[in-house]
């Protein structure tokens, strides 16, 4: 039976600074339960070298020595060893192009790979998961990006003392700076030319929760689509109100056959029976936050044709896009890839449909971190470890020789089991095709 375990230094970005398990959980693994944990030497990461060792936890520089190792996202290709376990954030499961080399690697390698983003309950619910401070930092991002980018069209606003949300000690500092932009607003109002404000949050999982956690701080009311249409036609708006909309799968897309009523299951079993409708809001919006699951199966909701004809008629309300989500070429076809978090920022020009990272230029600007949870480190690593805590024994201790329909670990773990022994398990037989 294995009782020992590796933590990785996380390496993908330079930035990134989350890990899968905080030292005071190190602590009761190793003292309560019997763990030896081993973890590797980082400069960077948010609980130090000293914290884990002050748990009880060795400081190695290299953690390949332990059979089960624990990461966040993805490790390297000549990381793997021989029938192994490895946990962490694959991303692969969609076939993704950059990562099936890995995927490749990890198949030879005959290991057992199990990822986060798959360990779900009965209904399919994740169990463990980043998102709402993706929602968090991404709607912090953007609600700065908005301050520097109206200040671009020369327009000044409270947003403009919001930082990047990586610039906080902490995510209570970051709320209180907010909250004080909020009750500015609600004093002094804004520049006529912004009312009504508008934010529109696609989604309403844990992602959009948070991102709609960090609008709550600010004089908002929330109003439904039909009503954002008309919104501007009413008179006299106050300008010290901002407005919400929180679109869902039904507002976003209609069946094909106009003599069909939208089902949601149906949706989501055939997506090819269904047009999107999501850009007639587009017009309406100051800024949208993406924060919906898509695939290609799926309807996009802000095209490069939108983009270039709204810019044909003048400059278009919509200003800032914060692409939590951050499918590159994806539902917001306009992310041409995800942003570092020292680099987060482009603005994409409809002219040569080229993006210019930065504030300045032409076209509409984009926010499109792809690691956000690593602008709130401490928090994130809290959170996620509080829910990863209960599993880690029965990861460490199973015994992967056994075959998949005999291996004794807990069931939301077994689902996200995409390789045992370097074999596709049933659920994840499917990608089999990505590497061929």
């Amino acid at each position: 039976m294995n009782n020992t375990i590796g933590i990785r230094h996380e390496d993908k970005y330079v930035m990134e600074r989350r890990v899968a398990i905080i030292p005071g959980h190190a602590k009761k693994l190793i003292e309560e339960q019997g763990l030896e944990i081993l973890v590797e030497t980082s400069p960077k990461r948010i609980f130090t070298d000293e914290e884990f060792a002050a748990a009880g936890a060795k400081i190695v520089d290299d953690v390949r020595e332990a059979p089960v190792i624990f990461g966040v996202k993805e490790m390297p290709i000549d990381y793997f060893e021989e029938q192994k376990t490895y946990i962490f954030f694959s991303h692969t499961i969609k076939g993704q192009d950059y990562n099936m080399p890995l995927l490749k690697r990890m198949v030879e390698k005959k290991i057992n790979l199990i990822d986060y983003e798959k360990v779900a309950d009965d209904e399919g619910r994740r169990l463990i998961f980043f998102g709402k401070f993706a929602g968090l930092a991404g709607m912090i991002n953007s609600l700065w990006s908005l301050g520097q980018r109206l200040m671009e069209y020369g327009i000044k606003t409270p947003f403009l003392k919001i930082q990047q949300a990586h610039n906080y000690n902490s995510l209570e500092d970051a709320k209180e700076v907010i909250s004080a932009v909020g009750e500015e607003i609600a004093e002094h109002g804004l520049p006529a030319e912004l009312t009504p404000l508008t934010i529109g949050f696609t989604g309403y999982g844990n992602v959009s929760n948070g991102a709609q956690e960090i609008a709550g701080l600010l004089p908002i009311k929330e109003i439904s689509p039909a009503e954002l249409l008309t919104l501007k036609e009413r008179n006299e708006l106050p300008n010290n109100i901002l407005y919400k909309v929180v679109f869902k799968e039904w507002d976003m897309s209609v069946p094909k056959n106009d003599n069909e009523k939208f089902e949601l299951q149906d949706y989501y079993k055939h997506p090819e029976k269904y047009r999107g409708i999501f850009e007639q809001y587009l017009p309406h919006l100051t800024v949208l936050m993406n924060c919906m699951y898509w695939d290609d199966r799926y309807p996009r909701i802000v095209t490069k044709e939108w983009v270039k004809n709204a810019f044909s008629n003048g400059t278009p309300k919509l200003t800032v896009i914060g692409d939590v989500t951050c499918d590159p070429d994806g539902s917001i076809e306009i992310t041409h890839k995800g942003t570092e978090i020292e680099d987060p920022v482009f603005v994409y020009n409809p002219d040569t449909e080229e993006p210019i990272m930065g504030f300045q230029g032409k076209g509409i600007l984009v926010m499109a971190v792809d690691i956000l949870p690593s602008e709130l480190p401490r928090e994130s690593s809290i959170g996620f470890s509080n829910a990863l805590f209960k599993y880690i024994k029965p990861i460490a201790q199973a015994d992967y020789s056994k075959s998949f329909e005999e291996l004794n670990i807990p069931k939301p773990i077994k689902r996200a089991m995409i390789l045992h022994n370097g074999n596709f398990t049933p659920d994840f037989e499917y990608m089999k095709e990505f590497i061929k």
